[in-house]
């Protein structure tokens, strides 16, 4: 027997970032939107715990511990008493080390796919906990739609969404290390006081409304300036997407795949051309959200 589970990536139409705190971490005010793009995480009852991977990017994926798949597998295990022997398969789609969930949808795959193949009976609100402990992002992978995640993400509320809202995304030719663009907001705020962050009002009226301009007006990432400093490349890939006509253009998360906001799929279709055409990216997908988190197919 094994049980997949489909998870999608996620983007954040607002990544409002505070001071770093004490353990380092950093009081987040996290608009996120999953969109469709998907990894899919298979288990299978196995001699000891394994992890193998698949698909564009995967061989700079870690098959060890480190994985946040196989860190949700222990997890799920010690808190019930058994063994994690399982293989986990992980067929990527969502970029690594992108600024999309990718790794964190991995983790919120294996444990809702772990949870359905032992019949632990976890609650929905255990499951949360374990998210929560494993990664800030774990927990929206696992929930799906849009959400508003404060403390260091970890908190969720669901928010409303009026409609569909149209992304394509550009991925870039390497990665960014999630912690290294920390590193760079603290020192390129270290001489300002950094207010602490707080949901956008207008933000949140235009995802309730499913207005995608309104959306465009108030989209906004505290981390890109960081982003941009480690990677100056991405200011090309963001302003060729403006010139083609997108609506909005951010880095996503701490980067270093693009979003960008377009009306509708044939403004899509036409920004990824756009984008394809430019020389300033690697890849360029397009995917529209809300959709659910993870999923047992």
């Amino acid at each position: 027997m094994s049980v997949t589970v489909r998870v999608p990536a996620k983007v954040n139409v607002q990544l409002a970032v505070g001071a770093a705190r004490a353990d380092g971490f950093h009081d987040l005010a996290n608009v996120f939107l999953a969109v469709g793009l998907y990894d899919e995480v298979t288990v299978t009852p196995a001699d000891g715990l394994r992890v193998t991977c698949e698909g564009p990017d995967a061989a700079r994926v870690p098959l060890d511990r480190t994985n946040l798949a196989a860190r949700a597998a222990i997890a799920l295990a010690e808190r019930y008493g058994r063994t994690p022997d399982v293989h986990l398969h992980i067929v990527k789609d969502i970029p690594v080390a992108g600024g999309m969930a990718g790794g964190s949808a991995d983790g919120a795959g294996a444990l809702l796919a772990c949870d359905a193949l032992w019949g632990t009976g976890a609650s929905r609100d255990e499951l949360l906990e374990i998210c929560a402990e494993l990664g800030s992002d774990v927990p929206f992978s696992l929930v799906g739609g849009a959400a508003l995640g404060t403390g260091r993400g970890e908190k969720l509320t669901a928010l409303e969404t009026g409609g569909a809202f149209h992304w394509v995304f550009a991925m870039a030719d390497r990665g960014l290390s999630t912690p290294a663009v920390f590193r760079e907001f603290d020192r390129l705020t270290a001489d300002r006081d950094v207010p602490g962050p707080v949901a956008c009002e207008a933000l949140l009226d235009a995802l309730a409304a499913g207005d995608p301009d309104a959306l465009a007006a108030t989209v906004s990432n505290d981390l890109q300036p960081a982003a941009l400093s480690l990677f100056p490349e991405l200011s090309g890939t963001l302003a060729a997407g403006r010139a083609a006509g997108a609506l909005a253009a951010l880095v996503s998360g701490s980067g270093p795949t693009t979003a960008f906001l377009v009306r509708d799929a044939g403004s899509a279709r036409e920004v990824a051309g756009a984008l394809r055409a430019s020389g300033t990216c690697r890849a360029v997908r397009t995917a529209a959200g809300p959709v659910p988190g993870a999923t047992v197919l």
